[in-house]
């Protein structure tokens, strides 16, 4: 990105966070009309078409451009992993969380707290709690490993439920 870009990207970065999304949308398509292989301006308009206007065919062709153009940046990797939970596209999402293992910009704690969340989803509880606890192993930070411990006290409350209610 060159400096006006950056600046650009920075202010609309900051009218995301006050809410002001049509002058952030404007200035990210200015950026890409400047920069077409700009992977934050990419990965900020994915993130506005999925979650400002549910349109998620053009927010993952923005995250997957977004990768195309940076495969180190990893907010787009982040954002298309929770469009394909979000749609339930298991396979897809542990094909992505795959590829994620392989790039060294991305916190593989994260990547298996996925394959985690994936696994409970799909009630698959003792994988869940394979993942969650690989996470543990792979995380090197206080907070997060107490998350991913009270996500494993959840996993497990989940699958006493299950084994309760397997006969109705």
């Amino acid at each position: 990105m060159n400096t006006n870009s950056e600046e650009l990207y920075l202010e609309a970065e900051a009218d995301i966070k006050n809410n002001n999304y049509a002058e952030a949308f404007k200035k990210y398509e200015s950026i890409l009309y400047e920069e077409p292989d700009s992977a934050p301006a990419h990965n900020s308009l994915g993130w506005l078409y999925k979650t400002q206007f549910d349109d998620y065919a053009k927010a993952e062709n923005h995250f997957i451009t977004a990768i195309k153009c940076d495969p180190l940046y990893p907010h787009s990797y982040f954002h298309i992993a929770a469009l394909f939970m979000d749609m339930e596209r298991f396979d897809e999402l542990t094909q992505h969380l795959e590829r994620c293992l392989r790039i060294r910009t991305i916190d593989k704690s994260w990547v298996y707290g996925r394959y985690a969340l994936s696994e409970e989803l799909r009630q698959n509880y003792d994988k869940a709690v394979f993942y969650f606890e690989k996470a543990i192993l792979a995380s090197q930070n206080d907070e997060k490993i107490k998350d991913y411990r009270n996500d494993i006290e959840r996993v497990e409350m989940k699958r006493e439920i299950s084994i309760k209610h397997a006969d109705s």
